[in-house]
């Protein structure tokens, strides 16, 4: 029996980075249409200026609804008003409604199971603000659109590493008083779970980072590591989960020892994404775990310095529309 193929929808993002360029070239390419049906949810005039501005020919399938997506073409369904203006890089308020138009259709479909996954172009964060959105970026409003009842997983993934954060986007001030055992006992979870259902990892190891330069070298530089962070590798190992740590991060990225480990979790965001980008900007992918849809993105930003000019590459975006159908499809046979 013929297997179907899944429609992967996509947001632009903000209209005035290089959300399109990524995109456009991406879908560029015919073989993608060999194991998905791209639906964009954007607006086809601002997609006829960047095929302009870039040269590229991609004929794009206007459509009203993703029922009525055609396998055999890349699909558009225009979110947002005809007189939408294009300023390339510039922060404007119409880019973060547009992005945020875009994005509320999109996961609508996703919730109502019209497309299968979801891979989201770069927003700025704080041009889409708004009554409507008023989180600090997709993680936190797929979270409550889905109603989880906790946080999602932010989880950075390459060829070679997989790495999610205990906190995510706060203050650095704020880090290491939202660091408890039960969080960390709840993250290293998801964790597992996303390497085990996810990338079907049978029994996936992980690496838990120390908080501290040194993971505290014995208590001298911070107690965190011994009253907090061992207390929850603990509690994981005793319910079958492998970890190890808590383990300096610095060593364990200046000696390579990621490559041992399936998954490793930072304690918080510049901890892990830091080493995760200076490896891997250009192809690193950005997955939502621990929801029940299936949610990726590049693991870079809107990159005004570059819109318009024809120098993003494409390889991250790429990427994460791959690692979105992998996922769908080994959910499915899980």
């Amino acid at each position: 029996m013929e297997t179907k193929k899944l429609k992967i929808g996509i947001t632009q993002g903000d209209i005035n980075g290089i959300g399109y360029e990524i995109i456009l070239k991406t879908l560029d390419d015919a073989r993608i249409l060999e194991f998905c049906t791209p639906i964009l949810y954007g607006s086809p005039k601002v997609a006829a200026y960047h095929r302009k501005n870039l040269e590229i020919t991609l004929n794009l399938n206007l459509i009203t609804n993703a029922a009525e997506a055609n396998e055999k073409r890349v699909n558009i369904i225009n979110c947002n008003d005809d007189e939408i203006k294009v300023e390339l890089a510039r922060s404007t308020d119409e880019a973060g409604k547009a992005a945020y138009l875009a994005l509320e259709k999109a996961t609508q479909d996703l919730k109502s199971g019209a497309i299968d996954a979801l891979v989201t172009a770069p927003i700025n964060k704080k041009n889409i603000q708004s009554d409507e959105f008023t989180f600090p970026g997709h993680t936190e409003y797929l979270e409550e659109k889905f109603g989880n009842k906790g946080e999602a997983l932010m989880l950075m993934v390459n060829d070679f590493m997989r790495i999610a954060v205990v906190t995510g986007h706060i203050p650095i001030t704020k880090v290491a008083q939202a660091i408890t055992t039960e969080k960390i006992v709840e993250k290293i979870h998801q964790l597992n779970d996303a390497l085990k259902q996810d990338f079907m990892l049978t029994k996936p190891r992980i690496a838990v980072l120390g908080l501290n330069p040194h993971a505290g070298d014995d208590g001298v530089i911070g107690d965190e590591e011994k009253t907090i962070i061992l207390p929850a590798i603990e509690k994981a190992l005793q319910e079958g989960i492998i970890c190890v740590g808590p383990l300096p991060a610095d060593g364990f990225f200046g000696a390579s020892n990621f490559h041992h480990y399936d998954g490793i979790l930072a304690m918080y965001h510049d901890q892990g994404l830091i080493p995760f980008k200076a490896l891997s900007m250009d192809s690193g992918v950005n997955y939502t775990a621990g929801l029940s849809v299936v949610r990726t993105s590049p693991a870079h930003g809107t990159a005004y310095d570059k819109a318009g000019q024809n120098l993003a590459n494409e390889s991250s975006f790429r990427e994460a529309l791959y690692l979105a159908c992998d996922i769908v499809n080994n959910r499915q046979r899980s």
